[in-house]
C-alpha cells in the first residue's frame, strides 16, 4: 500500500520534469533566451515569498506557493499560450482541466484532489491566495519585458492598452505593486518600447 502510494508520487515528479521543456515567449530578464515554465514557477514561488507583505489581504503563503508551482503544469499537455495571443483566449479551457485530471490523477488521491483543487482555485482567482498569485503571474513577465526594453510587447506590436489592461490585474491582489507596475507601464511608453 504504502510503496503504490509512493509509485505514484515519483510517476508524478517523473511527469512534471516535463515542465522544463514547454518554452514561454517571454524571455529572462536582460536576455535573448526565452524562459520555460519551471523557471517562470520557481521565479513566482521567489516573488511570493519576497514580495508577501505586499499583499493588501492576509494570505496563506503556502497556498499562494502551491499556486505558483503548480498553475502552468496543465501546459504539459495545453502548451503556453501567450497572454496577449490574439488567436486563443488566456482563460481556463477545457483542454487545460483535462490536462490537470491526466497529470495531476497521476498522484494518490488525496494528493491530485487537492492540486486539482487549487489549480481551480488559482484559475478562479478569487480567493485572496489567487488574487495574489495572479499578480505574480502578470508581474514578472513585465519585469522581463522591462530589462528586454520592450521584449514580446515590441516583437507582437502589443498596444499600450492591451498591457495595461492585462496587467491591472495586480492591483486585484496588491495595490503597492500595481502602483509600481502601472509606473513602470507608463515608463515604458515614455521610453518608446511600449506604443501608446
Amino acid at each position: 500500500m504504502q510503496t503504490d502510494h509512493l509509485l505514484k508520487q515519483v510517476s508524478f515528479i517523473k511527469e512534471i520534469d516535463k515542465l522544463k521543456y514547454i518554452q514561454r515567449k517571454t524571455k529572462l530578464f536582460n536576455s535573448d533566451r526565452q524562459e520555460n515554465d519551471a523557471e517562470h514557477s520557481w521565479h513566482l514561488a521567489m516573488m511570493t515569498i519576497v514580495l508577501a507583505e505586499h499583499s493588501d489581504k492576509p494570505i496563506d503563503i503556502l497556498k499562494v506557493l502551491k499556486m505558483v508551482l503548480i498553475h502552468d503544469i496543465v501546459e504539459i499537455d495545453a502548451g503556453d499560450t501567450f497572454l496577449y495571443d490574439v488567436a486563443k483566449n488566456h482563460t481556463n479551457t477545457d483542454e487545460e482541466l483535462l490536462a490537470a485530471k491526466r497529470i495531476f490523477g497521476l498522484l494518490p488521491t488525496a494528493q491530485a484532489e487537492e492540486f486539482i483543487a487549487i489549480w481551480k482555485e488559482f484559475e478562479d482567482g478569487i480567493t485572496e491566495e489567487a488574487k495574489f498569485a495572479k499578480s505574480m503571474d502578470r508581474f514578472e513577465p513585465l519585469l522581463q519585458n522591462t530589462s528586454n526594453n520592450g521584449g514580446t510587447w515590441l516583437e507582437f506590436n502589443v498596444p499600450y492598452q492591451k498591457v495595461y489592461d492585462k496587467k491591472k490585474a495586480i492591483k486585484n491582489g496588491s495595490t503597492t505593486i500595481w502602483n509600481y507596475a502601472e509606473n513602470l507601464i507608463n515608463e515604458s511608453v515614455d521610453k518608446g518600447i511600449l506604443k501608446k
